[in-house]
């Protein structure tokens, strides 16, 4: 049964995790693209498909710890340093993707969408825009930071015995 939890845990963590550090990885520069061309619909729609990725995949992305806490109590390593730095990484990670990737993203597909609310100073508003796209793509490292940091625990299991 072990193998079976694990097995699905890896694959959940793949089909789930990946595409939403890839696409939120692509969501900024392609922001950026959608911000120099207001009147791209390909760039526009790109974005949409980007964000729409990472929500959909972020509540998937949900089955991971499900299928990690099942497989880490079958192993009887609830207890060990390892995991629950890991546990704790993976929840901020998912703190950081649910409070700051997600919502900054949709504000920037929001302002895309409008192509810049402020018709004044349209200087101003690019400014403002890229100045978010850039935030986001710093937030958006850290998310992908903590789960690259959980995958090398996840690999590595400080004090296992199966010689990894």
């Amino acid at each position: 049964m072990t193998k079976f939890l694990l097995a699905v845990h890896v694959i959940a963590a793949i089909v789930a995790v990946g595409p939403v550090t890839v696409a939120a990885s692509m969501f900024p520069p392609a922001a950026r693209r959608a911000f120099g061309a207001p009147g791209d619909a390909d760039a526009l729609a790109t974005t949409r498909l980007l964000h729409r990725i990472c929500r959909v995949y972020a509540v998937v992305g949900v089955a991971v710890p499900v299928f990690g806490f099942a497989t880490a109590s079958n192993m009887g390593v609830l207890g060990d340093t390892w995991l629950i730095v890991s546990i704790v990484l993976t929840v901020l990670a998912a703190g950081v993707l649910a409070l700051l990737v997600l919502p900054r993203q949709s504000a920037v597909l929001e302002t895309a969408e409008g192509n810049g609310v402020v018709e004044e100073a349209p200087g101003e508003t690019a400014t403002a825009a890229r100045a978010a796209t850039v935030r986001l793509a710093m937030v958006t490292g850290i998310f992908n930071l903590l789960w690259a940091t959980v995958t090398v625990l996840m690999i590595i299991r400080p004090g296992s015995t199966t010689g990894a």
